[in-house]
């Protein structure tokens, strides 16, 4: 079970997807200097996500909240993190 304080980042993500992969090596730089999580979620396995989200793959989500499509810039994204770490 999860503290309370922990970071939910979640990629949406499908196969072969270079984006994706690109947005996962960014992540994976990223999330060992954070209390945060990673959540993949494939959305050819829902259906729903899957037409809802086809063309505009990866999409990462920082605690539920649509934070990058497509790209991830690193500096960013630990900008928005520490301001989260901050807030705890």
């Amino acid at each position: 079970m999860s503290a309370p304080s922990t970071i939910v980042i979640e990629i949406l993500t499908k196969s072969e997807c270079s984006l994706c992969d690109d947005m996962k090596k960014i992540v994976a730089r990223v999330l060992p200097d954070y209390p945060a999580k990673l959540v993949m979620t494939d959305i050819e396995f829902d259906k729903t996500l899957y037409e809802k989200f086809k063309e505009r793959i990866p999409i990462l989500k920082v605690n539920g909240i649509e934070s990058f499509v497509y790209k991830t810039n690193e500096t960013t994204l630990r900008h928005k993190l520490d301001r989260l770490k901050n807030e705890k």
